[in-house]
């Protein structure tokens, strides 16, 4: 059955609603608005709830009775249209601000597993190590072999080759490349001084990221 009232709460209430929407539901009238207008055994006092005054009026011209948003007598109450009552607290922009906020989230969630799939970039870095011996009596290969048999996760030899420094002394220039997460080149010099019996000193003599 539908509902009639005409108290200054509901009268409060609609005017509170129209303050910032014309209708009770979307951008035109509809059934819903038809359903509180019929609702109203009067219209409201339009000093006292301008807004709800001007719906009142306006649905009013709307089902042509004019008459009954003039006057401030009791209407007859509405024929029985369905056992709804009208949701007087309700709003299309709850439901919208709701879509939203779940398509936002959608949206998040896709955005955070596409993140988490994506292939972490590995940082690189070429390095080019001068290894030099003690005297021109230095046995080179030995000392190559020294340095490629050092093993570290993220380490991998590249190419060398000898190169004159005088007197008959060369040194071994042997490129390397290196996770930088994983290598530290203070640890690699360690490891390939060990062999201090045959090796002076390391130094960089190249470094670049790749």
């Amino acid at each position: 059955m539908s509902v009639t009232f005409a108290s200054p709460l509901a009268f409060t209430i609609l005017n509170s609603l129209f303050e910032a929407r014309s209708y009770v539901a979307g951008y035109e009238a509809s059934a819903k608005d038809t359903e509180v207008f019929n609702a109203l055994t009067e219209g409201p006092n339009e000093a006292a709830f301008p807004h709800a005054a001007r719906w009142y009026k306006h649905i009013a011209e709307v089902q042509g009775l004019a008459a009954k948003a003039g006057s401030a007598a009791p209407a007859a109450a509405a024929a029985e249209e369905d056992d709804e009552d009208v949701d007087l607290f309700g709003s299309d922009d709850d439901e919208v601000d709701e879509e939203a906020e779940k398509l936002k989230q959608q949206r998040l969630a896709e955005y955070a597993a596409k993140k988490a799939n994506k292939p972490k970039t590995i940082a690189k870095s070429m390095c080019t190590l001068d290894v030099k011996p003690w005297d021109d009596e230095t046995d080179m290969k030995e000392v190559e072999d020294h340095v490629r048999g050092i093993t570290m996760p993220g380490l991998l030899w590249g190419q060398s080759k000898l190169v004159p420094l005088g007197y008959g002394i060369k040194k071994l220039q042997i490129n390397c490349v290196i996770e930088d997460d994983l290598v530290s080149l203070d640890v690699l010099e360690e490891h390939i001084m060990e062999k201090d019996s045959h090796i002076q000193s390391m130094d960089m003599a190249a470094m670049q990221k790749i």
